[in-house]
């Protein structure tokens, strides 16, 4: 039995839990840390220690404003917030840029040939073609990198091998803008426990200066230095260092759709059939997320929506099945 292009979403629960992993494992850790401190009668007020945090945080934030440009402190932070959003790869994900490929690849077989996607792909926001695609439209580098490799077919000034290492220059170009913040979040999560060691070694001169002290007083100074350096092991390895390693995995993701769209451009340059092309595509999709062929050609029947080609006798002109509505 063909499953339907739109009956293959989790469950709406499940998929509610999978966007709270990043915040879930957050407070996994911190409940499993503070936990067993507790079970072993540790005293939570103990660890409150402001001058602490102040120290390890504030030196952090200025070595990150120290290192980086505010371009990378900028995707620092959009790529840490997207690390608790809803995930966007999934096979309804992938399925949804190929549909929108079959859609520009059918229009230009019906038109005779890519010069009628000129407007479209000069004016995306405007074009007809891609109006039923608005989470395309919102991704700007998915979106420049489709148009920009179309108008070179366009104008007719690259030949599909060309186009082919044009995209594959493009994805390279890309990969590295994503991952510059990643690098740079990791090289915050490996000085982290330097700085905790620095706010534990200004703990114990304060402590050597309170010699003489009350027993108690010199606990308390002690204890305050040491917070200090489990702070800092605790935020690399429980915190930032695993944010860092999600922001790659996002990144990685948005890579391999690029791949995926570029296997399909290639492979419809070279003369294939747009079915046949998206099957390419499809292929080149990781295995746990790829969609089987009947998934894929059931959503290119149910789902594409090819709007006319301008100057066709309507007699003639060939629309898209429409699927029923509650389908």
């Amino acid at each position: 039995m063909l499953l339907k292009f739109d009956a293959i979403q989790p469950i709406s629960g499940f998929r509610t839990i999978l966007h709270m992993l990043a915040l879930l494992g957050i407070v996994l850790v911190f409940a499993a840390v503070l936990g067993g401190f507790l079970l072993e009668r540790g005293n939570l007020y103990v660890l409150m220690q402001p001058a602490e945090i102040l120290i390890i945080g504030g030196a952090a934030a200025g070595i990150v404003l120290l290192a980086n440009p505010w371009p990378l402190i900028r995707k620092m932070v959009r790529g840490a917030w997207a690390a608790f959003q809803p995930p966007k790869g999934d096979r309804q994900w992938f399925l949804r840029h190929l549909r929108m490929l079959y859609e520009v690849f059918m229009f230009a077989q019906r038109s005779g040939g890519f010069m009628q996607l000129e407007n479209d792909i000069d004016r995306p926001e405007e074009s007809p073609l891609f109006a039923n695609h608005p989470e395309f439209l919102r991704d700007r580098p998915t979106r420049d990198f489709i148009c920009d490799s179309l108008r070179m077919l366009v104008i007719g000034a690259s030949t599909p091998n060309e186009i082919d290492v044009l995209m594959d220059l493009d994805i390279e170009v890309q990969r590295r803008g994503n991952f510059e913040p990643v690098g740079a979040l990791h090289s915050v999560a490996e000085a982290l426990p330097g700085l905790g060691i620095v706010a534990a070694v200004l703990g114990v001169v304060i402590t050597m200066g309170a010699i003489g002290g009350s027993p108690e007083t010199i606990g308390e100074k002690v204890a305050a230095a040491l917070v200090g350096t489990f702070l800092g092991i605790l935020l690399c390895y429980g915190v930032v260092g695993p944010l860092a390693s999600r922001m790659e995995k996002n990144g990685d993701v948005e890579m391999q759709l690029l791949q995926v769209l570029r296997t399909a451009i290639t492979a419809f340059a070279k003369g294939s059939a747009p079915l046949l092309a998206v099957e390419n595509a499809r292929r080149s999709i990781p295995l746990e997320l790829r969609p089987s062929f009947e998934e894929l050609e059931d959503g290119m029947r149910r789902e594409a929506r090819i709007p006319p080609v301008p100057g066709a006798d309507p007699a003639t002109r060939q629309e898209a099945p429409v699927a029923p509505q509650g389908s």
